[in-house]
């Protein structure tokens, strides 16, 4: 593990509010114009072409000989590359700084930077693990039973999504078609979904896979863990209504999954681990530990209606509210002897607060089409076409930020 120290500061002009700190330095799949994919960091407003400072001499060619995608590299060389960069990066050193002609070539304004999907992944999970998301469900559409279902508080809920449809920020999101069925209706019917909503989630991409039969110690299991991303799970919940049961969400949810480009790793995420929520009643024995496994990463919503201009803040909560931890999600996975694949995706589940405004979908913050969200002069039940949703998500330091960017996307019409 290599932790940045929280008073190290870079040669490259970096606001405070920038999500790309040096204490940061994530991982990104870069297109550069005219040339192959690259991996790169962020820096401040920049990206950095790693592969160009590898041509250049400044990391080291026989450490590093590929540089074109994740899966060139473990994640103790991810490490080792993090912390070259670092180096390179930091104040005090004029390497990179006093070479102007490199710089210009190397560090790409963020804003022009082409990023890619950072790992097409393998498979797609989606956990539940947002209890006030949850609950929240429970009281909409089982008004007369407990909010939580009687194993929510054992053990990590999940369904297996479709990665296929897994796609990177910016990506447009058709409205989908699914099969719906009215309250008052004898039949169904099938057509555009008429309640399209999004979903708040962090997730995280498998670095080291495990064999089949093999099972993953609570304790060990970070070390799988390759890096963090935000996640928006797209919701079709009119469809989702009708068909998750007996067996969960199908086309409801597997039409889009939008991700960031950036993958922040669990070094930089470090300082920032919280104690989770308390888990009552105690869990099991192959899901127990003593370390913290929550992370503070304040999370925001914003939407832009297709009649507006401007992007408006609808939500904003931290990720600190899962009752589940990635850690615990990942051993229960294992638990059964299932074979962790590299590049499988992860997702948290929707990430809620426990007031009004602080919840991660418009299911919750129009309480099920009943209360609109006043966006500008408009209102909001759920996602109309052209309407733009940016996520975003980081970490407060002393003066810097970790944070992941932004995952956006626009609604096409059916």
């Amino acid at each position: 593990m290599f932790v940045i120290p929280k008073t190290a500061r870079s040669w490259v002009n970096v606001d405070p509010t920038s999500h790309f700190s040096i204490q940061n330095l994530p991982f990104a799949i870069l297109a550069p114009l005219g040339r192959e994919v690259t991996l790169a960091t962020a820096i401040g407003d920049f990206v950095v072409d790693i592969t160009l400072l590898r041509e250049a001499g400044l990391i080291s060619e026989k450490q590093f000989p590929f540089l074109d995608s994740f899966a060139d590299l473990t994640q103790e060389e991810f490490t080792e590359l993090r912390r070259a960069l670092f180096e390179l990066l930091e104040e005090s050193n004029p390497i990179l700084r006093d070479n102007d002609i490199l710089k210009m070539k190397a560090l790409v304004p963020l804003h022009r930077a082409r990023l890619l999907l950072p790992i097409k992944p393998t498979a797609f999970i989606d956990f539940y693990s947002g209890i006030n998301h949850a609950s929240n469900v429970g009281r909409m559409f089982r008004p007369d039973m407990p909010p939580l279902l009687p194993n929510y508080r054992h053990l990590p809920v999940a369904y297996n999504g479709r990665a296929s449809s897994v796609v990177v920020s910016g990506t447009p999101i058709r409205r989908p078609h699914g099969q719906t069925k009215a309250a008052d209706a004898e039949s169904p019917t099938f057509g555009p979904t008429k309640e399209l909503d999004f979903e708040l989630e962090m997730g995280f991409y498998v670095g080291m896979p495990s064999a089949m039969g093999e099972t993953v110690d609570i304790g060990v299991v970070k070390e799988h863990i390759l890096g963090f991303v935000l996640v928006n799970d797209w919701s079709a919940r009119d469809v989702q209504r009708w068909e998750y049961q007996p067996l969960g969400p199908f086309l409801a949810k597997s039409f889009g999954t939008s991700i960031s480009p950036w993958v922040v790793l669990p070094d930089a995420l470090e300082p920032f681990r919280v104690t989770r929520l308390e888990q009552d009643p105690p869990v099991l024995g192959h899901l127990q530990t003593s370390e913290p496994m929550a992370y503070d990463v304040h999370l925001e919503v914003k939407l832009k209606p297709a009649e507006q201009e401007d992007y408006a803040t609808i939500s904003a909560t931290n990720a600190n509210q899962l009752y589940w931890s990635f850690d615990q999600q990942l051993a229960h996975q294992a638990s059964n002897g299932t074979p962790l694949g590299w590049g499988d995706l992860y997702g948290s589940g929707t990430i809620s607060g426990t007031e009004e405004g602080t919840y991660g979908s418009l299911l919750e913050l129009t309480w099920r089409g009943s209360k609109p969200v006043k966006v500008g002069n408009v209102e909001r039940k759920f996602l109309e076409d052209g309407d733009s949703l940016i996520l975003t998500g980081y970490c407060q330091g002393e003066g810097f930020r970790v944070g992941f960017g932004e995952v956006e996307g626009t609604i096409l019409p059916a």
